[in-house]
C-alpha cells in the first residue's frame, strides 16, 4: 500500500474504498490479510487525521451509495475517532499524564539494561514472537498497521512481554502516519484497562490465527511463539482517573471583514475555500514525543502540509509559506499587514500546543485570531464526555443533514 500525502490521493482513496464500504467492510474488516493486502480497509486514516479530506466528505460519500443500515459499521468506525478526540477534550490531563509518564519511561531505559534490551528487541522485531516482530516491522517500515494488528501489538507489548505501556503508544505514535494523539493515547489506555477500567483486551491465539493467519502461513502448523502469549492480563491501575472539565469551543467559521490570513496545523489542512486569505502560512510539524519521529510519519506530514500550502497557492495566488516556529506566527502576519488570522481549533495535543504558541505570537504582535470548530466536531464531541454508546446511539441524528441554529 502507497501512501502519497496529498488530498488527490484521499480522494480517489475514497472513491476506491466506496464500493466496499457496506456489508463487505462489516464482514472482513477484522482481517490482516498483510501489507500488500489492505482491500478489505478503507486506508483513510491518515488523510483523516491531517485533515486532507474530511469526515463529512466521506460520510456524504458512503451514505450516498449505501443506506445507513447496509454502511453502519464503518460508520460507526469514522466515530470512533470523533469519541476518542471528543473525550480528551474532555480530560485533557490524559494527555499530559501520558507525556510526563513517556518521559519517565525513557528515562528508565537509560537505566534499567534489562527493560532497555526488552524494549529494544519489542521495538526492533526480534522478540521470537513471529506475528508481533512482523508488526513491528511493518509499523517502523511503513508507518501503518491494520486496526485489530494494533490491538494485538498493544496487548502482547503489555501482558506478555509486560512492557510499560506509555512507551508502547509512544512506539506507535511516533511511527503511525495516522497517530493521533487521542486515538493511540486512548486506545493504548483501554488496551491497558485504564480507559475502561478493569477491563482489559487479550491478545488470543486462536484469535490472531481467525483474523491474521494467512499473513503467517508457513511450514509451521501455528506461527513461532503463539504459545508464549499471556493467558490473562490484569488490568494496570492508576490512583485517580483523569479529571473531567467541561470545554469551551469556538464556533463555526465566519470570515473576517478585514485583511486576514489562513494559518494552517497539521491537524487540519483543508481549504474552506469561500475564504479569500491575503497570506496562508503552515506551523511546522510539532514534536510528538522526547524521541524523533519515524522516518515515514515525519515525510508524510511533511509532504501533506506541503500540498496543502501549494494548494492554497493554485486556489488563491496568494504569498504561502511555511513558519520555521509557532512563534513566528506573528512575524509573518505583520510582514503581511494581516489585521486577522484564521485558525481551525487544533484538538489536545502537539498540534493543540503549537497553536497556543502561535496564538501567543500573534497576541503580542496585535493582530486578532479568529478560531473555529468544524460542524462535525461541533456535534460529536459534547456526546463523547463518558463511554462511546453515548455517542454511538446519537449517530443517526449526528448523520443527518444539521439543522438551523
Amino acid at each position: 500500500m502507497t501512501w502519497a500525502a496529498t488530498r488527490a490521493a484521499g480522494l480517489t482513496r475514497l472513491e476506491r474504498f466506496l464500493p466496499n464500504a457496506g456489508s463487505r467492510y462489516a464482514r472482513l474488516r477484522n482481517h490482516d490479510f498483510g501489507p500488500d493486502q489492505r482491500h478489505n480497509v478503507s486506508g483513510l486514516s491518515p488523510y483523516l487525521r491531517h485533515r486532507l479530506i474530511l469526515e463529512a466528505e466521506v460520510l456524504d460519500a458512503v451514505l450516498g451509495r449505501f443506506a445507513p443500515s447496509t454502511a453502519e459499521k464503518f460508520v460507526q468506525e469514522l466515530y470512533w475517532r470523533s469519541y476518542w478526540k471528543g473525550w480528551l477534550e474532555h480530560h485533557p490531563s490524559a494527555w499530559t499524564r501520558y507525556r510526563d509518564t513517556v518521559t519517565d519511561g525513557l528515562a528508565r531505559l537509560g537505566d534499567d539494561a534489562p527493560l532497555r534490551r526488552c524494549y529494544q528487541d519489542a521495538v526492533s522485531g526480534r522478540t521470537g514472537i513471529e506475528p508481533f516482530d512482523a508488526w513491528a516491522r511493518e509499523l517502523t517500515d511503513t508507518g501503518y498497521l491494520h486496526n485489530h494488528a494494533r490491538m494485538w501489538t498493544a496487548s502482547i507489548w503489555l501482558f506478555t512481554l509486560e512492557l510499560p505501556w506509555a512507551l508502547g503508544a509512544d512506539w506507535f505514535l511516533r511511527h503511525l502516519l495516522d497517530g493521533d494523539p487521542a486515538s493511540n493515547t486512548l486506545s493504548w489506555r483501554w488496551v491497558a484497562g485504564l480507559h475502561t477500567r478493569g477491563k482489559t483486551y487479550l491478545a488470543r491465539p486462536d484469535n490472531i490465527l481467525r483474523y491474521a493467519g494467512r499473513r503467517f502461513d508457513g511450514s509451521a502448523a501455528t506461527p513461532a511463539g503463539l504459545d508464549r502469549l499471556a493467558a490473562r492480563g490484569t488490568p494496570l491501575t492508576e490512583p485517580e482517573p483523569p479529571a473531567r472539565i467541561d470545554p469551551v469551543w469556538p464556533d463555526r467559521l465566519t470570515p473576517p471583514a478585514e485583511r486576514f490570513g489562513l494559518l494552517l496545523g497539521e491537524d487540519d489542512l483543508h481549504l474552506d475555500t469561500e475564504l479569500i486569505p491575503a497570506a496562508v502560512a503552515a506551523l511546522p510539524q510539532a514534536p510528538r514525543s522526547p524521541e524523533p519521529t519515524g522516518s515515514a510519519a515525519a515525510a508524510f506530514t511533511t509532504a501533506a502540509i506541503g500540498d496543502a500550502l501549494a494548494r492554497a497557492g493554485a486556489c488563491w495566488r496568494v504569498p504561502c509559506e511555511s513558519l520555521t516556529a509557532p512563534a513566528a506566527a506573528g512575524a509573518w502576519a505583520g510582514r503581511h499587514g494581516l489585521k486577522e488570522v484564521v485558525m481551525a481549533y487544533a484538538p489536545v495535543g502537539p498540534g493543540g500546543d503549537a497553536q497556543r504558541t502561535a496564538l501567543a505570537s500573534l497576541t503580542d504582535a496585535g493582530v486578532a485570531c479568529r478560531i473555529f470548530l468544524r460542524d462535525h466536531d461541533r456535534r460529536a464531541w459534547p456526546h463523547a464526555a463518558r463511554g462511546y454508546f453515548a455517542l454511538a446511539k446519537r449517530i443517526p441524528a449526528l448523520v443527518a443533514p444539521p439543522q438551523a441554529d
